[in-house]
């Protein structure tokens, strides 16, 4: 798991990546790794409003760029899979903003957190004891 989660990482740009993790770990009820991932995205520069406005993305987008919306959207498309299948514009939108490798890595990046979401939830993992560059 932690070689596939730093093959995620690479060649996306840090504060995505984080946005991804959090908004995924917001609908999974992983409170660890919301912990864990707000916590880096503060360390990284990210600021406390878009963290802040993140659960409510669809009526604060001006806070986020439309590269990253269509992270967000395929973030809970493949996190959220009640109709067995990501939809078709999620993905045509995402894929207009990047490129084919860093789609694929934005896939493994949401697919390494879904899968961190579900140790976290299952082993009753508890927040608050985190400190940012902890990990990796």
């Amino acid at each position: 798991m932690i070689r596939l989660e730093a093959a995620a990482g690479k060649g996306l740009d840090p504060k995505l990546r984080e946005l991804v993790k959090i908004r995924a770990s917001q609908l999974n009820h992983c409170a660890f790794c919301l912990d864990m991932h707000t916590k880096d995205a503060l360390a990284g520069g990210e600021s406390v409003e878009r963290i802040v406005q993140l659960s409510a993305w669809e009526e604060s987008r001006h806070f986020y760029t439309e590269k990253e919306i269509a992270a967000i959207e395929l973030t809970e498309a493949v996190t959220v899979l009640t109709d067995g299948f990501v939809p078709d514009e999620v993905y045509e939108k995402a894929a207009k903003h990047f490129d084919e490798p860093e789609l694929a890595q934005l896939i493994a990046a949401i697919t390494m957190i879904n899968a961190w979401n579900r140790f976290g939830v299952t082993t009753r993992m508890v927040p608050g004891h985190y400190t940012p560059g902890q990990h990796g």
